[in-house]
């Protein structure tokens, strides 16, 4: 049964089954939504076949919300343009350094956004041209590209393409070459060793060298130039086989480096290209293949079985079984039928539908999702913002130490003035903090893509590390705990019949109607019996705030609220006593009657879900405290409380209400996660440490105001979402752990006069290589 028009449903119940001047109504916890009106049925109900659920009080946005545009980025401060740049020499934090030394403080740029993974910076400036800004970016030997406003930047270049691997082998062989002659002559400085020596720098370590002398000239204090003042001193004291080994190493690791995080890069942008180029659309009487970008809202698509859907669409014709993993996580096929939506990226597993196209290509659910995984790796993460500044303090401090050394470790400790120098410009190539800084975001962006690849969105790097220290979670009840439509969940004969007769009687009264309370009767009649035939209904009538009747099997029969028992002079003890019972489980009780009296009583109620028992469990087990929060009366929110484990119910609220209790609870416990549907919950998911909204594939408020953003209706996702921040965490300490800890061995080492430029630089790139791989173990880890 659809979703849609579940709060006109109980409206129409109130009006046939439920107005009761005498008794309490019970509310049925239901999702509102604003709905399209149709013309009235024969039962006076209102049809919606567009409208989509959300939560009792917090309604999520309709249908027509999937052709919003695509997620808005970070705004623009005030009174500046916006320029960007594609830069194919950016691929690391070093390059970003230098870009921000030398655009930072020229007069009118206002702020500066890196895109590291895409290679694209973004500056934000007042200035009247950007011909400075190409020419600053120029001087940098950046070689930047400038990109029009919404253009697709071209694919990046393969990390290491086959020419150069092969000048790296080619380079490998010339120092190894420089090594074998000073090992065979006994003698570093002769015109052989020099000659391949020279070889192998020229062919290996062109890009460094050039790169170190930039910062040299801009005053940057990064790794190309430590390396190169490394390089040049070596060569100077003489020590021409190890000044050609020191760039060839350097070379292979920066090579691997790129390879590694090209991974990281394509992980991200593995969701871009999920949707295909074309498409089947409905032209000039007949299917025609088109590009996507040439399709606009409202064509029709058609969709076989075995290929990808292009755009967001909703079926009009046919039922297909679509598998939505790339989108929402699910690992098992969604049926879908005429008036579902579907996504692009999904696939058609069986089946062809035809479906009219509700978001154009740059404004899918799929392109809102891959612009916010691109703005989120985009954003500094908690531990990258101390990183570096750690490192902007640290690296100047060790090149001053370095300096100390060559300077006075002759006069305090003996030895030669080269020995010392040797021993400092080891200590240069060691100090360089690339490995420090180049562990957090890669490990921030592994992190970001693993979650996507589950169906959660997280809109930064600050909302995956906050994840970890969640003490509570408050969810909203109808819609994320609960199935948010109304279910049978009571048969209760009284007499003359049987349940399995009373329910076909009730099912066969209400068949002709698309009312949800209706269609539950129906829905659970076929699934106890679905062979069965329901009997045609004769002389049918709406009773106004009463309820239905109707003569089936030549009999006449009615379906009504307790007030119609009673006007009818029906009711007795021992039914009133069997509707409060309902009532006190949080359950609509009406009655089947004929003309002797009340035969049945049928219940139906929002139900839990399959998976929500299992996802309070997971909290409880990460030592994280859930609450329910839910506009429905206590009675109804106390009863699937009690069904799912939880202790803390707070029923009656009104969004400012759950504001409140929000409040209070992160007074109490610190840091506390609220999830919710993104719009009327969205005080209390923005006081939240973490908001995380549900079932947002296809709704674009909520991935624009979430922190997190489930993309089914699946609550187990929020457990995942916690240990993932918890081994992120992990991964980070350990990689912060695992560069410090190299480098300070190999500092001793240095001041002891022990370490070598070898040394230095397995110490300095060999961490680099290790804190990459750490961090890509994310990309498969299992939460």
């Amino acid at each position: 049964m659809p979703e849609s028009g579940v709060k006109q449903a109980i409206q129409a119940l109130s009006a046939r089954h439920m107005s009761n001047s005498t008794r309490r109504p019970i509310n049925i916890p239901i999702r509102v939504v604003p709905v399209v009106q149709h013309e009235p049925d024969h039962e006076g109900h209102q049809h919606s076949e567009d409208a989509c659920c959300a939560h009792d009080d917090d309604c999520c946005a309709p249908g027509d919300l999937l052709a919003a545009p695509q997620a808005a980025p970070q705004p623009a401060p005030d009174g500046t343009s916006k320029v960007r740049f594609r830069i194919d020499k950016m691929d690391c934090p070093t390059e970003e350094r230098l870009i921000r030394n030398r655009l930072e403080p020229m007069t009118g740029v206002v702020r500066l956004d890196f895109n590291l993974l895409a290679r694209e910076l973004t500056v934000f400036h007042q200035l009247e041209s950007t011909l400075a800004l190409e020419a600053a970016l120029t001087e940098l030997d950046m070689a930047p590209r400038l990109l029009e406003a919404g253009q697709r930047a071209a694919p990046l270049p393969e990390a290491l393409p086959l020419h150069d691997k092969l000048q790296l082998a080619a380079a490998g062989l010339a120092a190894l070459g420089a090594e074998a002659l000073h090992w065979q002559m006994g003698e570093e400085q002769t015109w052989g060793v020099a000659l391949m020596a020279s070889l192998a720098v020229t062919m290996a370590g062109g890009p460094t060298l050039k790169k170190g002398w930039i910062a040299l000239r801009h005053f940057t204090l990064n790794i190309y130039f430590l390396m190169t003042l490394a390089v040049t001193g070596a060569v100077l004291i003489g020590n021409w086989s190890e000044a050609a080994m020191v760039v060839v190493l350097f070379a292979i690791a920066e090579a691997i480096e790129a390879v590694s995080l090209e991974r990281a890069r394509k992980a991200v942008q593995s969701l871009s290209a999920l949707a295909p180029d074309t498409a089947m659309v409905w032209r000039q009487a007949q299917w025609q293949s088109s590009e996507v970008e040439h399709i606009a809202e409202g064509d029709t698509i058609m969709v076989r079985a075995g290929e990808r859907i292009a755009l967001d669409a909703r079926v009009i014709k046919g039922q297909a079984a679509v598998n939505q993993a790339p989108i929402t996580g699910e690992s098992m096929p969604v049926d879908k039928q005429p008036g579902d939506t579907v996504y692009a990226g999904t696939i058609v597993s069986d089946g062809v539908i035809e479906a009219q196209v509700t978001a154009t290509a740059g404004h899918s659910t799929l392109a809102r999702i891959a612009a916010a995984i691109q703005e989120a790796q985009a954003q500094r993460a908690p531990t990258q913002r101390f990183v570096d500044q750690f490192a902007r303090y640290y690296t100047p401090a060790v090149v001053v130490l370095a300096l100390l050394v060559a300077l006075l470790g002759p006069w305090l400790i003996g030895g030669s003035a080269s020995h010392w120098v040797y021993q400092a410009l080891v200590l240069l190539v060691i100090a360089c903090p690339c490995a420090l800084v180049v562990s957090t975001p890669v490990t921030v962006v592994s992190g970001l893509a693993h979650a996507a690849r589950q169906g959660i969105l997280i809109k930064g790097g600050v909302h995956l590390e906050q994840g970890r220290l969640i003490k509570a979670v408050a969810l909203d009840k109808t819609g994320t705990l609960t199935k948010g439509r109304p279910v049978l969940t009571d048969v209760v004969p009284l007499q003359r019949v049987n349940a399995q007769h009373a329910l076909r009687l009730a099912a066969s009264l209400e068949q002709r109607s698309s009312h949800p309370i209706a269609q539950a009767l129906v829905e659970a009649w076929r699934e106890r019996d679905p062979h069965g035939a329901l009997w045609p209904v004769e002389q049918f009538n709406v009773l106004p705030g009463l309820g239905i009747k109707g003569r089936l099997q030549d009999q006449d029969w009615q379906l009504g609220n307790h007030r119609l028992v009673e006007d009818l002079g029906l009711c007795s003890p021992e039914l009133e006593a069997r509707l409060e019972t309902l009532e006190l489980q949080g359950k609509t009780a009406f009655v089947l009657m004929d003309n002797q009296g009340p035969v049945a009583v049928l219940a139906v109620a929002d139900t839990a879900r399959n998976e929500s028992r299992q996802a309070i469990d997971a909290l409880k087990q990460l030592g994280v405290r859930a609450v329910m929060l839910t506009g429905d009366n206590q009675a109804t929110a106390q009863h699937i409380a009690q069904q799912l484990g939880i202790d803390d119910v707070r029923g009656n609220l009104l969004p400012g209400d759950k504001l409140t209790a929000i409040e209070k609870l992160v007074a109490e416990h610190g840091a506390v996660g609220m999830v919710g549907d993104g719009v009327n919950d969205a005080p209390a998911l923005a006081r939240a440490t973490v908001g995380i909204a549900m079932g947002a594939a296809g709704t674009a408020t909520a991935l624009e105001t979430a922190d997190v953003a489930i993309m089914d209706d699946d609550p187990i996702k929020v457990a995942q979402f916690i240990r993932l921040s918890q081994a992120t965490s992990r991964v980070l300490k350990q990689n912060i752990a695992l560069a410090l800890g190299i480098k300070a061995m190999f500092l001793a080492l240095a001041l002891a006069g022990q370490a070598t430029l070898w040394m230095a630089v397995f110490a300095d790139m060999g961490a680099s290589l290790l804190v990459v791989f750490n961090g890509l173990r994310l990309l498969r880890a299992r939460v």
